[in-house]
């Protein structure tokens, strides 16, 4: 069997810890040297940099990195109904859930008429990534575009690789398409965040970056942060499955292969308290890999990180996930309410057997850019705050700084800063 059975609690954990950083390895150094060198390069190269490593990493010898316009609007015409309605209907209920999210300002009178206030405003420029390679993503398009949109964003700028062609996946376009994104370049991998992070001849320097990648990409994201502000690294994909008796051991061995099949390094992982359920399941996932049209890239990704936890109780397997802060956790158990309230740590949380992953993935409405690797102790999905800023207003009258201001004096001189008390004193005193 491909997946690996535990029934042991610490060496569960021990396990759990290991996938949790599986991309801490000598090639992640490596990658680490090579990203350093890509950076350099776009800065003072450009876009001549840009299509020399679109040569040498994706078989594409550019003339022009921009995607034009029409050829944008063509591959939309040429999307065949079907698709164009599951497109609309994404973009429907993703736009729906975002715009709730739209932060308020916040106004607040002190006791002596002082104004404070927090002011939020779009970021003038956004760039967006959506990988290539291995799978095409129109999904990824309108998760980050639609936020971006309704933050405010005046600037939207896309980046993904083309195909040894130099081509753009259609449903990729026709996405971009719906979404109103119209300036799109054939540019991926750790080159095309450093072109929005420092701008070259062609495309422009953005404020944030926004969208999952490779191992590369990822890592340009953390050397570049501080320049640009970024939505998350984002590590290989995950999910993982709390399961009891009552679940299906097909759904859930069809839940664990579909995130297996994005990556060699993507993580399937069940926690269950039923021995029928840990019992049936690997023997599922092997049924069910048999004509899989992605079976060795997904038998690897099983057979390399993919786990079976037989838990002793619920609470065990809460325990586990909330140690490995799961990007995606689903709860098929008999009362997914409760146990999701237990949760305190996951990226994204699916109730009961009718809500597989993909659901979330495509068109649920919130984000799919979630936090991986146990990032989702400290951060959450990708949202439209990921594209503001706020500001801090303060407005004080002379009643409120004659009232407060013994205090701040009293501060400034504690931290012996001269000046700082001066600023206040003179005010008070010196009535203008």
């Amino acid at each position: 069997m491909l997946l690996k059975l535990l029934s042991d609690p610490k060496e569960a954990a021990t396990m759990l810890a290991a996938i949790g950083d599986r991309t801490n390895n000598p090639k992640s150094q490596e990658a680490r040297q090579t990203v350093d060198t890509i950076i350099e390069q776009v800065r003072l190269g450009g876009d001549q940099a840009l299509k020399h490593y679109t040569e040498k990493f994706d078989g594409a010898k550019l003339e022009e990195l921009r995607v034009p316009p029409e050829e944008i609007q063509r591959a939309w015409q040429l999307t065949a109904e079907p698709l164009q309605e599951a497109l609309q209907l994404a973009k429907t209920r993703i736009k729906t859930f975002h715009a709730k999210q739209l932060p308020a300002d916040i106004m607040l009178e002190g006791p002596h008429g002082e104004k404070l206030k927090r002011r939020w405003r779009a970021v003038e420029r956004a760039g967006l990534y959506v990988p290539g390679g291995r799978a095409s993503y129109p999904s990824t398009v309108l998760m980050n575009a639609i936020p971006a949109e309704v933050a405010g964003v005046k600037h939207r700028v896309m980046v993904t690789p083309p195909g040894p062609d130099g081509q753009i996946n259609s449903t990729v376009l026709a996405a971009a398409h719906l979404a109103g994104i119209d300036e799109i370049y054939r540019v991926g991998g750790a080159q095309a965040i450093a072109a929005l992070a420092w701008g070259t001849e062609s495309i422009p320097r953005v404020d944030v970056i926004s969208g999952p990648g490779n191992l590369y990409v990822t890592l340009a994201k953390k050397a570049l942060f501080g320049r640009v502000g970024i939505d998350s690294l984002a590590g290989p994909s995950e999910v993982l499955i709390i399961a009891d008796d009552s679940a299906d051991p097909i759904l859930v061995a069809a839940d664990l292969l579909a995130q297996a099949e994005h990556d060699p390094l993507a993580a399937a992982i069940l926690l269950t308290t039923s021995e029928r359920i840990a019992r049936a399941v690997p023997v599922e996932v092997e049924k069910q890999l048999q004509d899989h049209p992605r079976r060795e890239l997904t038998s690897a990704s099983i057979r390399d990180w993919g786990l079976v936890v037989l838990c002793q109780s619920i609470e065990e397997a809460a325990k586990l996930s909330d140690s490995f802060a799961p990007e995606h956790l689903e709860l098929q158990v008999c009362d997914p309410d409760t146990l999701a309230e237990r949760i305190q740590q996951a990226g994204a949380i699916f109730l009961g057997s009718y809500t597989p992953e993909a659901a979330g993935d495509y068109l649920a409405g919130p984000n799919h850019t979630l936090p991986t690797s146990g990032t989702a102790r400290f951060s959450g999905a990708l949202s439209v705050e990921t594209f503001m800023r706020h500001t801090s207003l303060i407005e004080f009258n002379h009643q409120a700084l004659q009232a407060t201001g013994t205090a701040i004096m009293a501060l400034a001189a504690s931290e012996g800063l001269h000046s700082h008390r001066e600023s206040v004193r003179l005010r008070i005193e010196h009535k203008t």
